[in-house]
């Protein structure tokens, strides 16, 4: 008997881990038999697309200790017997569309440690009975529609540690029985409607993290004596806590993240705050606090994102801030902040963005300001700023919005030379003495004066001579430059007018390889064009310009187009042997979803790549420059995210990774058709550098793993599949994956993410589609976008998975599609 029993508990459990990522579809009812299990310990059924009701049955199960349908498109009422399964230790049904009241039999559950229903569309008060379940060590019901006061019966989970409440509709003040939850490390009430003065356990509780924010909490923020050293993490933002920030803040040692933003603080910033060592990040932004800021910010050595934008504080920026060497933003705008910006800016090599517009700041730019690597935003706008600005690194590219209203700022980003600074001239006067009155000074200074005159005339007669020879010199290699030039001109053109002759069984080509002549190969076919050599890459044939080089049109004899990449990084190039090895391999490919490579030519100094040409253009050319008028449609987008899935998939199968994904390499052909091009290339590379590849492939921000910034992670075809969770967000909303605001960064991910956990389905599809998309199709699909932008590499699907879900995804062609009103 209990070796049958254990027997079915095991093929219980095994049944349960498969399904969890295999990725099944569906109604749960077809998985109704597994209610029949009565051994069964551990049911895992989540990250799947099933749908419908929970069935009934679950009683039987009285083994179960663990479920998980997190996940899913669940819908319906958990089923009343689910107190039956009085073993149950972890639940765990997040991220469904399950609703009403929480069924009362849960109250006998008191074995529960884990509890997890956020992201569901729960309503009514959380009931009292919830303090039955007396195991609780963690409690989540974020995002879902619980009204009414948090119920005092919390404070009788003693065991409790992490309790997330947030994004509901709870009113009413904290219960002061939560002091008797002693375990408390995370507590989050953010995005309610909750009222009162800060309870002071806040500041004495264990809890390393809390989160106020967006509530109605008002009176002043007291901080006791008897402070927690634990708190790490304390968010109150978008409050209406007033009074002066407590001179004792600096007593809250072991914060880490501090952000009274958006309330109604005055007074000035406290000295103490320099006390705060690992504090990494400070937003006061928003309130009403004057006074300066305390140069004991420069002890706050951690600090990596400083905001202060929209108070009243003035004076000069502390020269100390440049002891922050970890700080990324230091956001300032809107302030009455006077003098120069101080040169000690220059030293915070990590910095990316910084906002100082909207003050009174004064003085020219540090000059070093130029050397910042890591650069993004640098918006001085509407101050008083005056002189040249710095030369070179983000400056050459600064916006010009982002120095607007300093009418004393000269460059060439503000359209506006600079003065001409011309040296005083240097006049001698030869008949000139120092004293006439004494005869011996005079016949002393005039045989000095001789002797000046001698050295003066020698002088100037051998800095002729050097000018003369330099000039000279400069003609000759000018000439010799221009001999040498036309020659190699004239061996290229040649080079390029061959046709390719008999080769190997596969390929074709020019068997020269000599420097001069270079080796033209062709994979199929001859190469002959119908134009002149000279047009082949002249600027008025350029398609356009990536990481790589230049891309350019022409026309064979036979009438077929092709498309000729220009590599702009000749100098990182492989040897011959290694670049031809590589570029075969990438010849090979045949893919419908796959820009095909025809051929090459080769020398040390100059590499073409060329291939079959795509008539209608860039992915990103449709969705961000064409008009409302000629949008893609959702069918359209469908496709291309599906066509580039499955081309993605086949380079994935023959061992190639992309490594720059995005919507400026993605194809698309006559019939709507997309296809992947400049994939591979990063194997021309003498090494996969991630410098490289950050700065000259991913020339796109937005579309890079995160995994590229890791010296110590593999890069694998998971980076491809981050690329295309956001090129998928990409199409779905017709947005860039990076936007610069005014005032602010916006991640495509981030935002999606968050519209999505507030149910606001239109604002993650594009406005120009009029509502004009199944809902059934598209909720399915920004989800996938966004598991495969996960920052965790190993989370991310595989390719040819993701094509199998989307083919799951799309709906029947004549069902009909849902608008938004």
């Amino acid at each position: 008997m209990s070796s049958m029993g254990s027997s079915r508990r095991a093929s219980g459990r095994a049944r349960a881990s498969r399904t969890s990522t295999s990725r099944r579809t569906g109604s749960l009812v077809r998985c109704g038999g597994i209610w029949s299990l009565n051994g069964l310990r551990s049911l895992d059924l989540s990250g799947n697309s099933l749908v419908g009701e929970m069935p009934s049955g679950i009683e039987s199960l009285q083994s179960l200790r663990t479920i998980s349908l997190r996940g899913n498109l669940l819908s319906g009422k958990l089923p009343e017997e689910i107190g039956s399964c009085i073993l149950l230790k972890s639940i765990d049904f997040s991220d469904n569309s399950l609703s009403g009241e929480l069924p009362e039999s849960m109250r006998k559950l008191t074995m529960c440690g884990y509890l997890n229903l956020a992201s569901n569309s729960f309503t009514g008060e959380v009931p009292g009975w919830i303090g039955e379940m007396s195991s609780l060590e963690s409690l989540d019901l974020s995002r879902n529609g619980f009204l009414g006061q948090i119920p005092g019966a919390i404070g009788n989970l003693r065991m409790l540690k992490e309790l997330n409440l947030s994004r509901n509709g709870f009113m009413g003040s904290l219960p002061e029985s939560m002091t008797s939850c002693k375990s408390l490390v995370m507590v989050d009430f953010s995005r309610n409607s909750l009222t009162g003065n800060i309870p002071s356990w806040v500041f004495e509780m264990g809890v390393q993290r809390i989160s106020l924010s967006k509530n109605g909490f008002n009176g002043e923020m007291q901080i006791p004596s008897a402070i927690n050293w634990n708190l790490h993490v304390l968010d109150l933002s978008e409050n209406s806590v007033s009074g002066s920030i407590p001179a004792n803040l600096g007593s809250l040692q072991g914060l880490q993240f501090l952000n009274l933003s958006q309330n109604s603080l005055k007074g000035m910033i406290p000295a103490s705050i320099g006390g705060l060592k690992n504090l990494g990040m400070l937003d006061l932004s928003g309130n009403r606090i004057n006074g300066t800021i305390p140069s004991e910010i420069g002890g706050v050595e951690a600090l990596k994102e400083l905001r202060l934008a929209k108070n009243f504080i003035t004076g000069k920026i502390p020269t100390q801030i440049g002891n922050c060497s970890s700080l990324s933003s230091l956001i300032l705008r809107e302030n009455n902040l006077t003098g120069s910006i101080p040169v000690t800016l220059s030293n915070l090599t990590n910095l990316e963005n910084v906002d100082l517009s909207f003050n009174n700041l004064t003085g020219t730019l540090p000059k070093p300001l130029s050397d910042l690597p890591r650069l993004l935003l640098f918006n001085i706008s509407h101050n008083h700023f005056q002189g040249e600005l710095p030369a070179g690194g983000f400056f050459n590219t600064i916006p010009p919005s982002s120095l607007s209203n300093n009418p004393d700022l000269c460059g060439s980003a503000v359209k506006r030379s600079c003065p001409a600074v011309l040296p005083k001239p240097i006049v001698l006067n030869p008949n000139a003495s120092s004293d006439s009155s004494s005869p011996a000074l005079s016949n002393s200074a005039s045989s000095n004066l001789r002797h000046k005159k001698i050295i003066l005339s020698i002088s100037a007669l051998i800095a002729i001579g050097a000018a003369a020879l330099i000039a000279v010199g400069v003609v000759a290699v000018t000439v010799l430059n221009l001999h040498v030039r036309s020659s190699a001109a004239s061996h290229s053109a040649a080079a390029l007018a061959l046709s390719a002759n008999a080769g190997d069984d596969y390929y074709s080509g020019s068997p020269t390889t000599d420097a001069n002549s270079g080796r033209l190969v062709m994979f199929s076919g001859d190469l002959d064009f119908s134009a002149g050599t000279h047009t082949l890459l002249n600027k008025d044939c350029e398609l356009g310009r990536g990481g790589f080089g230049s891309v350019y049109r022409t026309v064979l004899r036979d009438g077929r187009p092709v498309a000729i990449k220009k590599l702009t990084v000749s100098s990182l190039v492989k040897s011959q042997d290694d670049f031809e090895r590589e570029v075969k391999k990438l010849g090979k490919i045949k893919h419908l979803n796959v820009a095909s490579l025809e051929g090459y030519y080769w020398t040390p100094s100059l590499q073409l790549l060329i291939y079959e040409f795509v008539s209608r253009g860039s992915l990103y050319k449709h969705l961000h420059e064409s008009s409302s008028a000629h949008t893609l449609s959702w069918r359209e987008r469908y496709d291309i995210i599906l066509g580039t899935a499955r081309g993605l998939a086949h380079l994935h199968r023959t061992n190639v990774i992309h490594y720059n994904l995005k919507s400026n390499n993605i194809l698309i052909d006559s019939s709507g058709e997309p296809k992947v091009g400049d994939y591979g290339l990063a194997k021309l590379l003498p090494m996969l550098d991630r410098y490289v590849l950050s700065s000259k492939i991913q020339s796109a921000l937005g579309y890079m793993a995160p995994e590229f910034a890791c010296r110590t992670v593999k890069i694998t075809e998971k980076c491809d599949v981050y690329g295309f969770g956001v090129l998928v967000l990409e199409v779905v909303t017709g947005r860039r994956p990076v936007e610069y605001m005014e005032d602010d960064v916006v991640v495509l991910s981030d935002a999606v993410r968050a519209a999505l956990e507030e149910g606001k389905v239109e604002e993650c599809v594009d406005g120009r589609l009029r509502g004009e998309f199944p809902v059934d199709e598209a909720v399915p699909v920004v989800k996938l976008g966004l598991i495969c932008t996960s920052q965790v590499p190993s989370n991310r699907p595989e390719m040819a998975e993701v094509v199998n879900i989307l083919e799951l995804i799309r709906c029947p062609q004549d069902s009909q599609e849902e608008e938004l009103s």
